[in-house]
């Protein structure tokens, strides 16, 4: 059950962009697994992609087809990765088929996929859900569309905002998959954000990098990256603000402050959906080095098998907590410098249990749906923040049961 997470009731239509989606047949119920998203002419789009080094077939296809992009096609079920040269030519013809349909030319589809590693796609079912799909574009189709890109989630995950861009409306809408397989390493499992915004291609591009870096960068639910990640962003242009051309321009500051919003919306929404997730935490490690260091000790804690059954179990065990600061990778670090709080209950100070500190109080932070860990390494002034889950039954039962 997904920790205090409900699915979005609507989703804003953006101006410029029309989605569509269908069911191959190939899920259960007759699910729709197929979502397919067409831009108008003059879209500027931008995208991060993950850093495996078991790129999935769609992921080598959407990196080459990253100029000019005018449409995505997205299936779920099945990742087309470890597929090799013929995965290749699955993606290929997936985006072929909608270029057809669409009057598009073929690098200007992107394809992505989610689902089983090491299986083929069946390129003729999900040609078919193509067809349904384009069929049925309209612009209110966000939520039929994080709907259709869902495998273990259990909630669809989307969030919308309208900001003011130099006195205008700019409408931003957005949605993810992911629930398992989560440390990015870049990105989310899928993410995909529309807006109205009219800002130059490559400054959207950096844009977006700092953005994934501060949202789905910032995540984790069980150490693993995907072969498939993928989290991409569109500016139609058709927003009336002054074009936004470089980091000067006072439009730059607020785009990025809402798509960053609606960007950390779907991350946590990742988390709160992590596969048998109780637990949404956040933690906080402040005073290090560099924010190297931050990272490394947020993540060794959000990452430990043993911390995050402590979480699960709301076992008090500040113990385990510093077993996992001290094995981080930060050199040198002392551990009379080093302080802890659950939520606002210190723990431990100068790498003691603090005089104050009672299992008792740990325990009712650690009986919450969320709470914060703090770290300070009494180092520096950097700080970072990871969010993560706890490690439970269902998390096992979930996994071991995935292709069954």
């Amino acid at each position: 059950m997904a920790v205090n997470l409900s699915e979005p009731t609507e989703l804003r239509p953006v101006p410029g962009i029309r989605l569509g989606t269908a069911a191959t047949g190939l899920k259960e119920a007759g699910r729709d697994d197929v979502a397919v998203v067409v831009f108008d002419p003059g879209a500027s789009v931008a995208g991060v992609f993950t850093q495996s080094h078991f790129q999935a077939a769609p992921v080598i296809i959407a990196k080459r087809h990253a100029q000019g992009v005018r449409a995505w096609v997205i299936n779920s079920g099945n990742a087309n990765a470890a597929t090799g040269a013929p995965g290749e030519d699955d993606a290929r013809a997936v985006c072929a088929h909608l270029a057809e349909r669409a009057g598009l030319e073929l690098e200007s589809i992107q394809p992505f996929s989610t689902g089983v590693i090491g299986e083929r796609l069946n390129v003729a079912a999900i040609q078919h859900g193509v067809d349904r799909a384009f069929e049925g574009l309209n612009p209110a189709s966000w939520l039929a569309s994080a709907r259709a890109i869902m495998t273990t989630d259990t909630v669809a995950k989307g969030a919308s905002q309208v900001i003011q861009v130099d006195g205008h409306l700019v409408t931003i809408s957005g949605f993810a998959k992911g629930s398992g397989m989560i440390k990015p390493n870049m990105a989310t499992m899928l993410s995909f954000i529309g807006c109205d915004a009219q800002i130059e291609q490559s400054l959207l591009q950096r844009l977006v990098q700092r953005i994934c870096d501060a949202s789905f960068n910032r995540i984790t639910v069980d150490g693993d990256t995907s072969t498939n990640d993928a989290f991409m962003v569109a500016a139609t242009g058709q927003a009336a603000h002054r074009p936004i051309l470089s980091e000067d321009d006072p439009g730059y500051q607020p785009l990025y402050d809402g798509l960053l919003q609606v960007a950390q919306t779907l991350a946590h929404a990742i988390v709160r959906d992590g596969e048998g997730a109780t637990k949404f935490v956040a933690v906080r490690v402040k005073g290090g080095a560099t924010a190297g260091e931050c990272l490394s000790v947020a993540y060794t804690l959000a990452e430990s098998p043993l911390v995050k059954t402590a979480l699960f179990a709301g076992d008090a065990n500040w113990g385990r907590l510093c077993m996992a600061i001290g094995r981080s990778d930060v050199a040198q670090l002392d551990p009379a410098g080093v302080s802890l709080w659950l939520d606002q209950v210190q723990v431990a100070a100068g790498g003691l249990m603090a005089p104050d500190y009672t299992d008792g109080a740990g325990s009712a932070v650690l009986a919450q749906d969320e709470y914060t860990i703090t770290v300070d390494l009494g180092r520096g002034d950097s700080e970072e923040t990871v969010w993560t889950t706890d490690l439970s039954y269902d998390y096992i039962k979930i996994n071991a049961e995935y292709r069954t």
